[in-house]
């Protein structure tokens, strides 16, 4: 049985004409939507989340445990019972780690209590910052939030700049470990 696929192997490489590419390979290149990026809708989108802003609140702490021993926690920002975007929690400095940076410790106890009343104060410390980036892969507008001098989460708002998009994975996630 492996002769005659063998066989049909070596047959089907000399009579189909194979040819394989040369050069370095192709670069993917984005698509471009065809129509102009609306930069008013910018200032709308910062003012969306703005306006937002005092109707966030503090989701349940999720802890995750790793295969050697390393705590990482995330704290999901809510709005009406969707999550926007998770604040990555240093249990070490019992802060918020900056976005990009998710604190991880080994050998800590971690207070799902404490760390809710600690993103609490800080969400109530919590500005807007005056611009906003287009990502065009997700045609939406993201709207940083600081605390203090570090940028902690990412808010998406449509490209038009009236709505906040929920982050559908993260809120997933909350209802697993919630309910």
């Amino acid at each position: 049985m492996r002769c005659r696929a063998f066989i049909g192997f070596v047959l089907l490489f000399f009579f189909v004409d194979v040819t394989l590419p040369s050069g370095p390979p192709r670069v993917r290149v984005p698509r471009r939507s065809g129509r102009s990026i609306d930069l008013e809708a910018a200032g709308r989108a910062v003012e969306t989340v703005r306006a937002a802003l005092e109707f966030f609140v503090v989701g349940p702490p999720i802890v995750h445990r790793g295969p050697a021993g390393d705590v990482h926690v995330d704290v999901p920002l809510m709005y009406h019972d969707f999550a926007l975007d998770r604040v990555h929690f240093d249990p070490v400095l019992r802060c918020p780690s900056p976005k990009g940076r998710p604190g991880r410790a080994w050998g800590v106890e971690v207070s799902v209590e404490e760390v809710r009343e600690v993103m609490e104060r800080v969400l109530s410390e919590v500005r807007v910052v005056d611009a906003a980036e287009f990502r065009e892969p997700e045609d939406a507008w993201v709207v940083p939030l600081a605390w203090r001098h570090i940028i902690i989460a990412h808010i998406r708002v449509s490209s038009d700049g009236e709505e906040l998009i929920p982050d559908y994975g993260l809120t997933e996630e909350v209802r697993r470990h919630v309910f």
